[in-house]
């Protein structure tokens, strides 16, 4: 399984020639590098919550027509996008299976945020080798220790390194693939992603240092 990374938290997971696009929000179309254009050969769409850093519905209106791809979702993303007249299947919990993937959708609780309510979000365990909790790191989620890959949150307004570094401690994780990092210019991802591969290295983690658009991981 291959997975790109095309900035903050849009992902492409792709196995058996199958292409599953996570989260295209804003910031991944912000600066004008990356296009919906680049997406025109997903097959399936996933956006896990309605914050706009996850979800772009006019970009996402785009990445449809161009690849005819389907969009599973939450119900409270749902009824955005059924106000703006786009196609979805809703998703609560239990297992789905996507093309070659197999997906565990987990409700899941968005770490706390500054005078906003908390948005449903879901998360999700792939194949039963990569956890994705999105934007949460609730004590639920370390059941799952021992996975193969986790897909890490490594800046956020809702969260500091040691919150962060202290889930994956716990969770521990063979590997961490970093994202929601798009609020930061390259010399500071570059800095404290070389700080993150120190941390984890003592643990016994790989840390991915991946930040560049189409740059990725095969597991």
């Amino acid at each position: 399984m291959k997975i790109s990374k095309y900035l903050h938290s849009c992902l492409v997971f792709e196995l058996d020639g199958y292409k599953l696009l996570f989260d295209p929000g804003k910031f991944t179309f912000a600066e004008g590098e990356v296009s919906p254009e680049m997406f025109s050969e997903v097959n399936s769409i996933i956006i896990t919550h309605i914050h706009p850093d996850h979800l772009d519905v006019e970009n996402l209106k785009k990445i449809v027509e161009l690849s005819g791809a389907v969009i599973y979702t939450n119900a409270q993303v749902g009824e955005v996008l059924q106000k703006s007249g786009v196609a979805h299947t809703v998703w609560y919990d239990g297992e789905h299976q996507v093309g070659p993937f197999k997906l565990k959708a987990l409700p899941v609780v968005h770490e706390l945020i500054l005078d906003n309510p908390l948005p449903q979000m879901t998360g999700f365990l792939i194949n039963d080798k990569i956890l994705h909790p999105v934007d949460s790191m609730e004590d639920a989620l370390l059941q799952y220790q021992g996975v193969e890959l986790l897909i890490m949150v490594t800046m956020a307004p809702f969260a500091n390194e040691l919150r962060i570094t202290g889930f994956a401690d716990k969770l521990q994780p063979k590997q961490i693939l970093p994202v929601h990092d798009g609020y930061a210019k390259e010399f500071f991802i570059k800095q404290r992603y070389e700080a993150y591969t120190k941390h984890f290295e003592k643990e016994g983690i790989k840390f991915h240092n991946i930040y560049k658009i189409g740059e990725g991981i095969t597991i």
